[in-house]
């Protein structure tokens, strides 16, 4: 594991301030008040959060059950909190084996509380960036088989990469090291939307000329080919809430301004 990075308190960072909406208390003031801010402006930013840790459970869920996966990199874990991509997998299937990647070094300072995995699977963090695909392939391999099929987890991250070519190029790079029967899994900003759109992209502007991550929202068909080559499972490229919600009395919930997705590779 590398040595610890130092750690800027001086801007908000995007894994702190989303470890501040989902309740977490490993943010700053920094970030905290960046937090608020956004959610003064735009207060669906909460429930987006919320949404998008949920979709994480139940595509792990559905993963690790119905589909077989037994592997799982998740890149851009940003900072522990309850059900992590590890505690819902070996739940499913104690043998699962987790990759964890995020280049945030508050992250990286949480690694030990991160790596309790179960006895009959494993756990391990690299401390990287999405733009360096091979290194974490690389370093990946030490605990997770490519010989086997593999679920990419790239959950609130891909926004972070403002080229549409780059980030096609760095999907097909980490898909292109993984078998058939592999999955991906992406949720991702957007301003498609109409509830709350004006004030999600002013709150999304002045994130940007404050944090550290600034990201760019993407509409559904810029969306839609990061999985190009890809089967997408039912429903497809829909909002965070919507995709496989668990049944309930009252239907529907109420679409988030974030989309998900999952797909295999054939």
């Amino acid at each position: 594991m590398a040595g610890n990075p130092e750690i800027d308190t001086t801007v908000p960072h995007s894994a702190r301030v989303w470890n501040y909406l989902l309740g977490g208390k490993d943010n700053y003031e920094v970030d905290q008040r960046a937090a608020e801010q956004f959610r003064a402006m735009f207060p669906q930013i909460a429930d987006i959060a919320l949404a998008d840790r949920a979709f994480l459970g139940r595509s792990v869920r559905y993963l690790a059950g119905e589909a077989g996966i037994r592997q799982f990199l998740d890149i851009g874990t940003g900072l522990p909190t309850m059900d992590n991509t590890h505690e819902v997998a070996q739940r499913v299937a104690p043998d699962s084996r987790i990759v964890y990647v995020d280049n945030d070094p508050l992250v990286l300072t949480h690694a030990r509380a991160l790596l309790r995995g179960s006895p009959e699977g494993a756990c391990d963090y690299i401390h990287a960036d999405l733009r360096e695909p091979d290194g974490i392939l690389e370093q990946a391999a030490a605990t997770l088989d490519f010989g086997r099929p593999v679920a990419i987890m790239l959950l609130g991250i891909m926004h972070f990469v403002h080229d549409d070519g780059e980030a096609r190029s760095l999907l097909g790079r980490l898909m292109d090291a993984v078998p058939s029967g592999s999955h991906l899994a992406i949720t991702h900003a957007t301003l498609d939307f109409d509830e709350g759109a004006t004030a999600q992209a002013e709150a999304q502007e002045d994130w940007n000329e404050k944090s550290a991550n600034p990201m760019v929202p993407r509409a559904r068909d810029g969306i839609v080919r990061f999985f190009d080559g890809l089967e997408l499972l039912e429903p497809g490229v829909v909002s965070m809430s919507r995709w496989r919600p668990e049944h309930t009395p009252w239907g529907l919930p109420d679409e988030v301004a974030g989309y998900a997705a999952v797909a295999r590779k054939p």
